[in-house]
């Protein structure tokens, strides 16, 4: 039985909290209408991500029990759907975390993950996670890992949510846009089919559209098979938009390659160091 996975590319605009979280709960509920089981937001969905100061992001901050979460859970729970979305977290020790949160369909919140892996002027405004990134065995889904954007580009942070059983990782991202070869695919998608080949695991990074106080951002959300081939967005797409892929998660944890070859038998750990 297979998984319909949606990536809900967002325009979202700094500081519109009231906008972006309509935007959001517009999207999952026209992903739910078209079948998806699982809903992947963008990175830094409530607050948006071009911040003038450390003050601006700690006011757009918000606790995990405080009211986006909580109508994010709503729309979960109304809908159906496993949820993962991108936050600013201010967390229980007062610290501004760029975050990411897994709801299930009864709109439980069933981790937090924070983001270790900190990109550009990101560590002016946020603390950086220490902890693994989890994963959450989802009832009629499957096995859920979570981490946030500029993670996704350390193989070893990566491979450790595979051999944690991931069967679909999900990534909320927000990846500006940079020069690139002219007919060349964003290298941030290629590295996210790396991601899901070497592991042989479902990815689904779910990227912003539009501007925002001077920057531009990519558009190149992707839903990858476990071969690292696209099953949707397999080039940039120029505004909001809804990529849907069905996947047979299960197959993710096969790791076989061939009669010969198994990326995680064939591995030799005692040689890496």
């Amino acid at each position: 039985m297979t998984t319909t996975v949606a990536c809900a590319q967002l325009a979202l605009h700094v500081g519109d909290v009231a906008a972006n979280l309509a935007a959001a709960e517009e999207a999952i509920e026209a992903a739910a209408n078209a079948g998806a089981r699982v809903v992947v937001l963008p990175e830094l969905t409530n607050s948006g991500y071009v911040f003038e100061s450390p003050a601006e992001a700690r006011a757009l901050a918000e606790p995990v029990d405080g009211p986006t979460v909580a109508a994010w859970s709503a729309a979960a729970r109304r809908h159906g759907v496993t949820l993962v979305a991108g936050l600013a977290e201010l967390d229980e020790a007062d610290q501004v975390r760029n975050s990411a949160v897994v709801i299930d369909p009864t709109g439980t919140v069933r981790a937090v993950y924070r983001k270790a892996h900190l990109f550009g002027t990101e560590k002016e405004f946020f603390v950086p996670g220490d902890e693994r990134p989890p994963v959450v065995d989802i009832d009629g889904v499957g096995r859920v890992g979570v981490m946030v954007c500029y993670d996704l580009e350390f193989p070893e942070w990566v491979r450790l949510a595979a051999l944690a059983g991931t069967d679909l990782l999900c990534a909320p991202v927000n990846w500006p846009l940079f020069p690139r070869p002219e007919g060349e695919r964003p290298a941030e998608a290629v590295r996210v089919q790396a991601d899901a080949a070497v592991n042989r695991m479902y990815v689904a990074a779910c990227d912003r559209t539009g501007d925002e106080r001077g920057v531009s951002w990519t558009g190149g959300s992707i839903i990858t098979d476990p071969d690292g081939f696209p099953l949707a967005g397999r080039t940039p797409t120029d505004g909001p938009t809804l990529l849907l892929a069905p996947c047979d998660l299960p197959e993710a944890r096969d790791k076989r390659l061939g009669d010969h070859n198994d990326v995680f038998g064939d591995r030799r750990p005692e040689l890496y160091g």
